[in-house]
């Protein structure tokens, strides 16, 4: 029987937690095919012209692809490699043209990264671009690159465009089809989400709702990026919207379904899966539902949400649909939303913050390089760029992992460094590693690193021919990184030893505030607004709980801080289901509230969001909720003044 382990020698639970590989999709059999392609053909071209090093740049290019090489949707994956190689390019041009000029390379690489920072902050794709940028800058200025100052950028950008090409083959034959099958797994949540509402834990239904929240995102994203590129209202996306508009209503019925403790007939989520595989194959003809006669007024809602989405997505006519409600309206043009991204980040005092600690990072590498005699040290500036990513994870979770992942990729390195000769030998071995690459993403940044790491070494190898003398001073760079990252971009930020839950949910707070006024105010009678704050509400509370399950990976006390909030994010996320199962009610013809009982309501949200922005520490607040019994705000109420009363941990001042 083996022997438990002494309580002294028990992992902390950060540390676990950011050991443990995230739980991951099936594998992407077509992104391993890409990349196993894409990063292969380059280095052997390279070697039958007899220039393998233009090879290892193509293949460098490549990699950027692969690992930017993330959408389902082909329009976003012609966005999500498309501009991040434009900025690769200029990244690696800038970088070969300040290369050896000592600190006047320390103070262009310092201005890149501000730049990169600052662009980080708007949003995935730009996020993507400002890390490549200055990836690329580093490298430029760090390896001396063979021939004219263009054939670098060029070959680097060549290789990432045979990864675009890959990926944009078969648009032809399946345009349409991720975004319909992306709307059909939103069906298919909310009917787990209806199916849940009868689970005996809470758990379960929240889960499906967060599922849900998940999936009308990514659809709602896929559809509205496509429809921004298209002037006129194209057939295709005026149905796919109109689905995932009418989808909606049941969405809206399921905490009115779970709050009124009454199941819903299990021929109710079978109907809603049954009207997804209609969507997910395109199918237009009579679905043929035989639903159960409703005995409550939550079931007639219910009937009614169903039997109006059923009817949506059999509409062959775009006339017919082009009249469903557009609950998100049209997304802005290209040039108004670049402009508006523009002005937010030279205003926005977020992304001067996160500039500046990159930029004060990268300047610190650049100068030790400089000032100490280290070979090629710009490894050290290559480890703060990806570790210094605070919209990619925290970043003392991302050192962790990074100095780990760096470990374990040099051991793979070192066996392949060792007995594998260069020439011919790195086709089939850059083969084997690169499809590692897209399997070991999903799992984690850790996983990441690890399947990276000994492709990039390869490639330098290629370039410098190093050898195994490339390893120890690799992995002496990464750890020198990662110190100069958690000093310079971690500790000395007061920010970084606060969990960012707590300002987020006042946010979410106040905002649900103005909700419930809207729902039960003179907005009431204006669907579309409603549905606008509503969808709003629950994407910040999505982020929220992303944000929360980042805090957790943090050390003491920011991790334990954090793990304080769970209880509250679970009761903000109650309190708009309360209120939406509100309005289901007075829709199906229950009495409204008084304005008395609303602004009551929204009072009570308002002190508890005003008191959130003043503490990093739950406390507990006294509430007085009292109204008419049988008021449909009454379940409102309820869960107001549970989140109001929320303590603090029995260890306040370890809290503290």
């Amino acid at each position: 029987m083996p022997r438990p382990f002494a309580l002294g020698l028990t992992p902390p639970d950060w540390l676990v937690r950011n050991l443990q590989p995230q739980q991951a999709p099936p594998v992407n059999r077509p992104a391993v095919a890409r990349a196993a392609v894409a990063l292969t053909l380059p280095l052997a071209l390279g070697l039958a012209a007899g220039r393998p090093e233009y090879g290892a740049l193509a293949s460098m290019g490549a990699l950027s692809g692969v690992i930017s090489d993330t959408a389902d949707a082909y329009r976003m994956r012609l966005l999500n490699i498309a501009v991040p190689q434009l900025f690769s390019a200029i990244g690696i041009t800038l970088g070969s043209l300040v290369y050896g000029h000592g600190w006047i390379t320390v103070a262009a690489l310092t201005g890149v990264a501000l730049v990169s920072g600052m662009i980080s902050t708007i949003g995935a794709v730009a996020s993507v671009s400002g890390l490549l940028l200055l990836l690329n800058s580093v490298v430029g200025a760090g390896l001396p690159m063979p021939g004219d100052w263009w054939l670098a950028p060029l070959l680097m950008t060549g290789g990432g465009l045979l990864v675009l090409v890959q990926a944009l083959l078969a648009w032809p034959l399946r345009a349409g089809v991720p975004e319909r099958a992306s709307v059909a797994d939103t069906y298919r949540k909310v009917a787990d989400l209806l199916a849940a509402t009868t689970a005996d834990t809470t758990d379960a239904y929240d889960t499906a709702r967060h599922a849900v929240t998940q999936s009308l995102n990514q659809s709602y994203d896929l559809i509205l990026a496509r429809r921004a590129r298209h002037h006129g209202r194209s057939p295709d996306l005026v149905r796919l919207l109109a689905q995932l508009n009418a989808v909606t209503p049941l969405v809206e019925a399921a905490p009115a379904v779970r709050l009124s403790g009454r199941p819903l007939p299990a021929e109710i989520p079978a109907a809603v899966r049954h009207v997804a595989e209609a969507v997910d194959t395109g199918y237009s003809g009579p679905l043929g539902l035989r639903l159960p006669t409703p005995t409550s007024e939550i079931g007639k809602a219910v009937d009614q949400a169903l039997r109006h989405a059923a009817e949506v997505v059999t509409e062959g006519s775009p006339d017919a649909l082009t009249r469903a409600d557009d609950h998100l309206g049209r997304t802005a043009p290209l040039r108004v939303r670049a402009a508006r991204a523009a002005r937010d980040v030279a205003l926005s005092a977020a992304s001067w913050r996160y500039g500046l600690r990159l930029a004060l990072c990268i300047g610190i590498a650049q100068a030790l390089v400089s000032l100490v005699a280290v070979p090629r040290s710009y490894w050290v500036a290559l480890t703060i760029t990806f570790v210094l990513k605070p919209d990619f994870g925290s970043v003392f979770s991302r050192a962790l992992l990074r100095a780990l992942g760096t470990v374990v990729g040099l051991v793979v390195a070192a066996a392949i460094l060792a007995e594998v000769p260069r020439g011919w030998w790195d086709v089939p071995v850059m083969l084997c590693l690169a499809p590692l690459i897209p399997v070991f993403t999903p799992r984690g940044y850790g996983y990441q690193t690890a399947a990276i790491t000994p492709v990039i070494l390869l490639l330098s190898d290629i370039l410098n021919h190093q050898g195994t003398g490339l390893l120890v001073p690799r992995l002496v760079d990464s750890l020198v990184g990662c110190g100069i990252a958690l000093v310079a971009g971690y500790l000395l930020w007061p920010e970084s030893w606060h969990a960012r839950v707590g300002a987020r949910l006042a946010d979410a707070v106040a905002d649900t505030a103005a909700y419930v006024e809207h729902v039960f105010g003179p907005g009431a009678e204006d669907p579309t607004g409603r549905a606008r704050k509503r969808r709003r509400l629950y994407r910040d509370l999505s982020a929220i709980r992303t944000e929360f399950q980042r805090a957790l990976t943090e050390p003491p006390p920011t991790g334990r801080r954090a793990a304080a909030w769970w209880p509250l994010v679970v009761a903000v996320e109650r309190i708009v289901d309360a209120t939406t199962a509100a309005r289901v009610r007075v829709k199906q013809g229950a009495p409204p509230p008084s304005a008395a009982e609303v602004d009551q309501v929204a009072l009570q949200l308002r002190e508890l969001a005003k008191g959130l922005r003043r503490t990093d520490v739950l406390y507990e607040v006294r509430s007085d909720l009292s109204g008419p019994p049988g008021s449909v705000l009454e379940p409102l109420r309820q869960e107001v003044a549970a989140a109001r009363t929320i303590t603090s941990p029995p260890d306040r001042d370890a809290a503290r």
